[in-house]
């Protein structure tokens, strides 16, 4: 069905009441088609609980404090070696 804006305004329940019967509905403004009414769709029943159990894993000392070699690594300090970006030559003007 195709109606104008007009009519979408004056008759808006009864529209919507034909939508949600499965009817698509085309408001057009001097003709031109500038919208649609769909009916929407249900919502997909939700997740069941516990569908990924036995899928994840944690560590019991997922917590514990990082060896002193690793948390000087992200600190910036320890043995790490790190990479010089080598200085781009100045140019002459």
């Amino acid at each position: 069905m195709k109606v104008n804006i007009h009519q979408a305004k004056t008759h808006l329940s009864r529209i919507l009441r034909r939508v949600a019967q499965g009817e698509e509905i085309t408001i057009a403004r001097a003709g031109v088609p500038v919208a649609r009414l769909v009916p929407a769709r249900a919502e997909g029943s939700p997740r069941p609980l516990g569908m990924d159990r036995d899928s994840i894993y944690i560590a019991d000392d997922f917590d514990a404090p990082l060896p002193a070699d690793v948390l000087a690594g992200f600190l910036g300090g320890g043995t790490a070696k790190r990479s010089r970006a080598k200085k781009a030559p100045k140019r002459r003007t």
